[in-house]
């Protein structure tokens, strides 16, 4: 499941990755065209948090023919890129030193950073805090302290909530696989295999946004891709799914900075 918001526009039935655009209001779009090869012959327009537009369509279409559909949704297209850039303004670059405020499980935690030669280099939640222990204040050295934590911290909550969504999972027979992997414009994917793959900077969401993506992965064992017997599911399971990814939507800068 990709980042960001997402729109299907039919479409009349390339394979490599192509750079188009088309101009709307002030400004010239740029996006990059992906092959689809799954679904019903229409395209599907991705605009990402960083800002980044991806369409995907049959190799069956022309480029003109995907331009001419992006158009009828530029509107659209438009003002997501001006939300996602409006939130980008008040995302600012971590510089990993105390008094920054990091997310865990959606609640936010100052992060307090302890310079000791002689302790191991270690990470803590403690008191409304992320107590990050090292030998020597590097924010290189922090963030991939954090990271570590993240990860760790990642495969026991994502375990967890696994077990606790597959009650609801009927269709799931058995326990898929689970592997956390960093990802820049993915919450979590679904291999053909049945494999699941969560992003860790997940971990740092509300629990209601993890299961609703742990769920999404689910619904795609038995709808491989977003039809509408796919969202006819997840509403089933979660019928208030939108309102949770939405939620997830407006923090994605922060959770992934």
């Amino acid at each position: 499941m990709l980042l960001g918001f997402e729109v299907s526009v039919a479409i009349k039935p390339k394979s490599e990755k192509t750079n188009l655009s088309f101009n709307y209001a002030d400004e010239q779009i740029r996006f990059v065209r992906l092959p689809r090869t799954e679904g019903n012959g229409k395209i599907l327009i991705k605009v990402l948090p960083d800002c980044r537009v991806q369409i995907s369509a049959p190799e069956t279409a022309s480029d003109v023919q995907v331009i001419a559909a992006a158009k009828q949704r530029a509107r659209w297209i438009y003002q997501q890129l001006r939300e996602f850039r409006s939130r980008l303004e008040h995302v600012r670059p971590r510089q990993y030193i105390s008094g920054e405020s990091h997310f865990y499980l959606g609640k936010q935690y100052v992060l307090k950073v302890i310079e000791n030669p002689t302790e191991k280099p270690s990470v803590k939640l403690l008191r409304g805090k992320i107590e990050v222990t090292v030998r020597e204040k590097s924010a290189e050295k922090i963030n991939a302290l954090l990271a570590d934590w993240y990860k760790a911290r990642a495969k026991e909550v994502f375990a967890r909530r696994l077990e606790a969504m597959l009650e609801q999972a009927l269709w799931v027979s058995e326990k898929p696989p689970l592997r956390v992997l960093t990802m820049q414009t993915q919450w979590g994917s679904c291999s053909p295999a049945g494999r699941l793959t969560l992003n860790p900077h997940l971990v740092k969401a509300p629990r209601d946004c993890i299961d609703y993506v742990i769920l999404h992965e689910l619904c795609h064992l038995a709808e491989h891709n977003h039809s509408e017997r796919f969202y006819r599911l997840m509403g089933q399971v979660m019928p208030n799914w939108e309102k949770v990814k939405g939620r997830l939507d407006k923090m994605a800068n922060s959770l992934i900075n």
